[in-house]
This record gives structure tokens, sequence and C-alpha cells, in this order.
């Protein structure tokens, strides 16, 4: 779909435990993301049941959701990361595609 004055890009949300938090980040820098967006304290129901969002010690206790924006060409080894990652720890994985009105700002 075109979208006048806009780029079409590739946003990758996962949520992951607070201590795996460090691990994802680390990957968004390694595939050229020029930067992300994390939120603490999120809470949901999935395979492993129900996550409260509040914090009861530190950020590592809880769940974490980090959003990035990658232009096309970055994702497949972002991806192909993640899901290694996700392979040996629990969490999930968004992939979909996006329009921004800044593409200067994402690489």
């Amino acid at each position: 779909m075109d979208r006048p004055g806009l780029t079409r890009m590739t946003k990758i949300e996962v949520v992951v435990a607070g201590d795996e938090a460090a691990a994802v980040e680390s990957l968004f820098h390694a595939a050229g993301a020029t930067g992300y967006t994390a939120v603490s304290g999120v809470s949901g129901l999935g395979h492993h049941g129900h996550h409260q969002g509040r914090l009861l010690f530190n950020q590592q206790a809880t769940l974490r959701l980090l959003i990035t924006v990658l232009p096309d060409e970055k994702v497949d080894a972002l991806v192909t990361g993640l899901r290694q990652l996700l392979g040996q720890t629990s969490g999930v994985m968004f992939v979909s595609e996006t329009h921004v009105s800044r593409p200067e700002y994402f690489g």
C-alpha cells in the first residue's frame, strides 16, 4: 500500500524477561538499529501463564517489551539472531510492516 510522504520499514517487537533484555538490545545494535523503545512492567497471558506488570524488586523480575524499526534490508539478520535467542529462553517476537515519516532516523 502506498503511503504518500511515508517510507516503508519493518517494526520488530520483542517481549522477554527483564534479564534477557540486554541480549535483545545487543542484537538490535548488531543489526544496525539506531535506537529502540523499552517498556518495563509488561503484563499479559501466554504459554507460561499470567504475568503481572508490577515491579517486585527490579527490572529483571518482570517482562520487558523492546521495539525497534529498521529498513527492510537489515531485518533478516536481526530476526535470525532473535529466533536463536528465543529458542533458548521464553519470549515472543512480532514482525510487522510499518511506515515512518523520517526514515533518516532509522538508518
